[in-house]
């Protein structure tokens, strides 16, 4: 409920802060008075747009800050959605500053106009004859039936496995996507593995194999030059051998003049020594080189195949090719595994479809249910607000798919008059109908749910007085499970209020200052009275004021 409203700097208002209760508050005041300016205020702090030029004075600021008392209305969720801390005392502020600029603030914290209006809609809503198009929609129409038929939970449990089902079908398309894609590349991805696997990478020596290929493609030159070499060391009398063992006669002769000489002597034999290793090596080599054709011919085959992988992928080592011929293998398997995925997210829409459909006959059987009841109820009210032939008829179809409110189509139809068709409301019902239809369905409302704060707006134009006095009833009957505010210019729904408030002008130094002011039981029968005969008061209008107000 609205339990304050404070007001500064703004339209024809310097400063206002006023108090509500809960019950039925009345609030009149002559046309041009002002109302109009409580509730543009108002509906700031419930998100509208702002506008300098609705600032009185444009060098200071304007503030309009309203505090609710929230506690009945489970909004902790919300308010963690918006990320805004929760209090059972949310007060909602609005700035407009001299620069033009706007602020909003919940809980002191800062807000958008987004948070404002999804916030707003739990705490208080503005009801006028204009503001009825809310009867047309879908989702209206569905939240009163729903209302009736207990379907909170079936719909909350509907809404969440709903989620689930589209969410599933979102990756089943996905993965048949993904399977067009891939098998697009299926098989060349098997081509290419298979290529890579002509050849075992992991024991594969390339440094090895380039080494066999050049032994074995120059075998001739090797042997000529392994031959040339050993008769450099080894032939008679001039092979560097037998003059090295000539010199190392000479110095053995003079190694024991002098440790130089002892020097150069070992030095020469480590040299002979090194030499007849090396003749040993040059022989074993000699005696195992062997043209071998066809092992030349496979070495060649695995080189080129090597060698045109390297080129192909574009690596530069064996290690590389293992690692793309993994990456191809694990594509192939994703590939050949997305069928089994595909199937297993196939199983699990059927099993959800099968609990969505039996949730929403639930959701359709307790509509079906409540139908009759809720015309019932709709055509009492309206013959006592002046309108007895007026007939609903409400249609509940299967729509033979899911939507957020189940698989049912829903359409209100109506009519005013004996022996006309049945129409939709926005074909069939006048301004004035809708407003007293929409003031039916909250009455209806406010005994299966918790509402929140409710204006209405001057809905009662244009009726008679009796008809007045059954809506100011209706409202009464209201505001016993909730807030309700009336503003009215009629003497009969204003006298059921609990408390009376009353919108005024004064001109103070030139300027025009809207007031309001709480009325005490003097004031109202006053107020009440003026209603009835205008500003000259007579006995007569204050007796029927008093007995208005008893």
């Amino acid at each position: 409920m609205l339990t304050s409203l404070y007001i500064k700097n703004y339209a024809l208002i310097d400063e206002l802060n006023v108090q509500f209760n809960n019950g039925m508050t009345i609030i009149t005041g002559e046309t041009g008075a002002g109302k109009s300016i409580l509730l543009g205020g108002l509906s700031l702090v419930l998100g509208k747009r702002a506008d300098l030029s609705q600032v009185k004075n444009t060098d200071e600021k304007c503030i309009i800050e309203a505090t609710f008392d929230v506690a009945n209305y489970n909004l902790k969720a919300l308010f963690a959605s918006l990320d805004l801390d929760y209090d059972v005392q949310t007060i909602i502020r609005r700035e407009i500053l001299p620069s033009g600029k706007s602020r909003a603030f919940i809980n002191d914290t800062p807000a958008t106009l987004d948070s404002l209006v999804a916030l707003s809609s739990y705490f208080i809503d503005i009801h006028s004859q204009h503001q009825t198009q809310q009867l047309m929609q879908d989702d209206y129409q569905f939240k009163v039936i729903d209302a009736l038929a207990d379907n909170g939970a079936n719909l909350e449990l509907f809404t969440k496995q709903l989620k689930a089902f589209r969410s599933l079908q979102k990756s089943l398309e996905d993965l048949q996507t993904s399977k067009s894609e891939m098998l697009k590349e299926y098989d060349y991805n098997l081509f290419l593995t298979k290529e890579l696997n002509e050849i075992d990478l992991e024991s594969v020596n390339l440094e090895d194999l380039e080494s066999q290929y050049e032994q074995l493609n120059n075998v001739e030159t090797i042997g000529e030059r392994l031959g040339n070499t050993r008769a450099i060391l080894n032939t008679e009398n001039q092979g560097v051998i037998d003059q090295l063992k000539t010199a190392k006669q000479e110095l053995n002769k003079i190694s024991t003049f002098g440790k130089a000489y002892e020097s150069l002597l070992e030095r020469v034999s480590s040299v002979t020594i090194e030499l007849d290793d090396i003749l040993t090596e040059l022989d074993n080599l000699e005696e195992q080189l062997s043209s071998d054709p066809q092992a030349l011919e496979r070495i060649n085959a695995q080189l080129q195949i090597i060698n045109n992988l390297l080129q192909k992928h574009a690596s530069s080592n064996i290690e590389e090719l293992i690692e793309i011929r993994k990456e191809l293998e694990s594509k192939i398997s994703n590939t050949e595994n997305l069928d089994d995925e595909i199937a297993e997210k196939e199983q699990e829409i059927k099993s959800l479809n099968i609990e969505l459909n039996q949730v929403a006959a639930k959701v359709h059987n307790n509509r079906e249910e409540v139908i009759p009841l809720l015309v019932q109820k709709l055509e009492a009210i309206l013959s006592d607000l002046g309108m007895p032939n007026a007939k609903f008829k409400i249609e509940l179809d299967d729509l033979g798919h899911f939507t957020s409110n189940g698989k049912d189509s829903l359409e209100f139809l109506f009519t005013a008059n004996k022996g006309s068709n049945f129409n939709e409301l926005k074909k069939s019902a006048s301004g004035g109908e809708l407003s007293r239809i929409m003031l039916a369905i909250k009455s209806i409302l406010s005994e299966y749910m918790q509402l929140p704060s409710i204006m209405f707006d001057e809905i009662d134009t244009g009726v008679s007085g009796e008809i007045s006095n059954k809506m100011g009833d209706i409202m009464k009957q209201m505001s016993g499970k909730m807030q309700v505010f009336t503003i009215t210019h009629l003497p009969q729904i204003a006298a059921k209020g609990n408390t009376h408030f009353k919108v005024f002008k004064t001109d103070m130094d030139n300027t025009t200052h809207t007031q309001l002011k709480r009325l005490d039981e003097d004031e109202r029968i006053v107020e009440i009275a003026q209603m009835l005969g205008g500003v000259n008061i007579t006995e007569s209008a204050m007796a029927h004021a008093k007995q208005l107000l008893n």
